[in-house]
């Protein structure tokens, strides 16, 4: 008997491969330039790191979750360090970014809440907003009018959550989050911010976009991540000591997963110092300057950057595949971004920066996508604005 998942799955394949849609796995060469990567500092293989995940540690998994038996001493230390550097009152550490927002939108908010989402959100927001069942309302991409109007017509009896992303992963702009906290204050919401391509890019010592605005104790609750700026894996959120209580009990991406390793706990924790010290944030933004001054020079109009985020916007799903070959031909390895995870005919090459990258070797990228450009025939457009 033949299988009806695997003919149906087969059938839905070919829809994407003829629409340019279909992705797939690879090993990337070391010999390719990483310009799409997360790793916004350059600590993925910063020694200080390698050694703490090295580290001798008598258990190699948690082995349960922490409200069983799983919590150890380095979480607790973690969630501490955290909340220390953040300065918060209170932190909770998750298994991702993903299970985060996924946990804490359900836990906060249900049928007689209500949450307001920019329409340009992370998957993981929309996601936890789904199962949150509350009402939901998505406003046009940082309008802030729409937000107002929205907030002004909900007749939601029960709690308001503003959900937004600190930096907007596929554009790199940010949210406008004065506006947003002003609202917040006028309907009595909450705001939740997802910091996580904000960590480690905005703010003294990396502390994201809220900080940096001073408008860290107007956000409720702030999520990061350890997987990306911090160079480990898992995420956190930053919040007041009672809201913390209610996501360990009632946040069910952390209550029914076995906790974090140690040694990535370890690692997280070791990566904390070098956010202190703010030296590799400004090495980053040396390089995000450097590139968006080459790119001008060869002719290659973009918008000032706001953050490591840089879109290349190209319009349809074979263009963008077209530019990332390009590329990765003359040695640079940036993956072409499409539908799904961005809106149609937006499709583009997601250019990130790191602070591991030298100044020499940023010319040369700038360099290279100007001379794929060329090549391709590719014609820029601006990131569209979802209603």
């Amino acid at each position: 008997m033949t299988d009806p998942l695997e003919g149906a799955a087969r059938r839905r394949l070919q829809v994407l491969e003829a629409q340019d849609l279909r992705r797939g796995l690879s090993l990337v060469p070391k010999s390719l330039h990483d310009f799409c990567g997360n790793d916004y500092l350059g600590l993925k293989q910063h020694p200080s790191l390698r050694a703490a995940g090295s580290e001798p540690c008598a258990e190699t998994g948690a082995g349960a979750s922490r409200l069983v038996s799983g919590h150890c001493r380095y979480h607790q230390d973690l969630e501490t360090a955290l909340r220390d550097h953040f300065l918060a009152p209170a932190a909770l550490l998750f298994n991702s970014g993903y299970q985060a927002n996924c946990g804490i939108i359900p836990a906060l908010t249900g049928p007689d809440d209500a949450v307001f989402s920019d329409a340009l959100n992370h998957a993981s927001i929309i996601d936890g907003i789904r199962l949150s069942r509350a009402q939901r309302h998505v406003y046009p991409h940082s309008d802030m009018s729409a937000l107002s109007a929205s907030l002004k017509s909900c007749n939601s009896s029960g709690l308001k959550v503003i959900v937004s992303d600190a930096v907007f992963s596929m554009d790199g702009d940010h949210a406008r989050l004065a506006d947003i906290v002003e609202l917040a204050h006028t309907h009595a919401a909450a705001v939740v911010l997802d910091e996580a391509h904000a960590v480690g890019v905005l703010g003294e010592a990396g502390r994201g976009l809220a900080e940096s605005l001073g408008l860290s104790d107007r956000v409720s609750i702030r999520v990061g991540t350890c997987g990306k700026a911090l160079g480990s894996f898992g995420a956190f959120a930053l919040c007041g000591e009672q809201t913390r209580e209610l996501l360990l009990n009632r946040a069910r991406s952390f209550v029914y997963t076995t906790a974090l390793p140690a040694s990535v706990c370890r690692v997280s924790a070791a990566a904390l110092p070098l956010l202190a010290s703010g030296a590799r944030q400004e090495a980053l933004w040396e390089n995000i300057r450097c590139l968006h001054s080459c790119l001008q020079e060869y002719g290659v109009d973009l918008d000032e950057p706001a953050s490591a985020v840089i879109p290349i916007v190209v319009g349809a799903p074979a263009a963008a595949l077209e530019l990332s070959a390009a590329l990765r031909r003359r040695g640079f390895l940036v993956a072409a971004i499409r539908p799904p995870t961005v809106p149609e005919n937006s499709s583009r090459l997601r250019v990130t920066l790191s602070a591991a990258h030298t100044a020499a070797v940023v010319r040369e990228f700038a360099s290279a996508l100007a001379e794929s450009l060329r090549e391709c025939g590719v014609t820029l457009t601006k990131p569209p604005t979802l209603t």
